[in-house]
């Protein structure tokens, strides 16, 4: 079973060797996996780093795009690029641990998605409490049941990547969409550490502008699906 990670970064040159290093700490721990790391059209020296350590490692390979399209664009051109049966995201900050992705892979099969969740946070009060508040206004739309949302770790069957709509904003609802094509999901706390390099791309007030839309964007394309068929009857 191969596994693909995904991994979106946007101005990280100082974050890329470290999460090369990392994700060599997977090799005998992971029977067969690739880490892609899309440089989502960064203004530093991103790309430059990420071919560097792709010549380095060979489980690395780098994806470009020549312009700054966003989080969810930068996801999805990755996982469209990705050759694993079990695909996983995570942020490029360092914030979240590689070495949670064997625990995550291992419980696919017997559900759909792992999703993880921060036990604890190692952000500032502000964002923590901003947070929490975007998980409750988010659950009451959404639906999802999740208890941490904004956690980009995530592990799922690849026929799970059809359920995620090319839309800005799908990063923050990749949960909700599998709940709404019926996937089993399963929800397991996984490390978080201080950022150390380069500089957050978000606050909660830059956010939430954005967030709000794309929580009614969501609610939009959840009036507009297919009901589930209960039965199909044929002549």
């Amino acid at each position: 079973m191969k596994v693909s990670v995904v991994v979106p970064v946007y101005n990280e040159e100082e974050n890329v060797p470290h999460l090369a290093q990392e994700f060599s700490q997977l090799v005998g721990k992971l029977d067969d996996f690739e880490v892609l790391l899309v440089d989502d059209g960064s203004k530093d020296g991103t790309w430059a780093k990420i071919q560097e350590v792709a010549k380095q490692f060979p489980f690395l390979r780098g994806v470009r795009s020549t312009n700054n399209r966003g989080q969810s664009a930068a996801m999805i051109l990755g996982l469209n690029e990705a050759r694993g049966d079990v695909l996983v995201t995570m942020d490029g900050d360092l914030q979240n641990n590689p070495a949670d992705i064997p625990s995550l892979v291992a419980k696919i099969g017997p559900v759909d998605v792992v999703c993880g969740y921060r036990a604890k946070r190692k952000d500032t009060w502000s964002r923590r409490v901003g947070s929490k508040i975007g998980n409750g206004i988010r659950n009451k739309v959404t639906q999802d049941g999740l208890r941490d949302t904004g956690c980009s770790l995530k592990a799922f069957k690849r026929e799970c990547l059809a359920d995620l709509p090319a839309l800005t904003g799908t990063h923050r609802f990749m949960g909700a969409y599998f709940r709404l094509n019926g996937r089993s999901i399963e929800q397991v706390p996984v490390d978080h550490r201080f950022r150390q390099f380069g500089v957050s791309k978000y606050t909660n007030l830059k956010r939430l502008p954005k967030t709000t839309f794309d929580l009614i964007g969501f609610a939009w394309y959840r009036s507009r699906v297919f009901k589930k068929i209960e039965r199909v009857e044929r002549t």
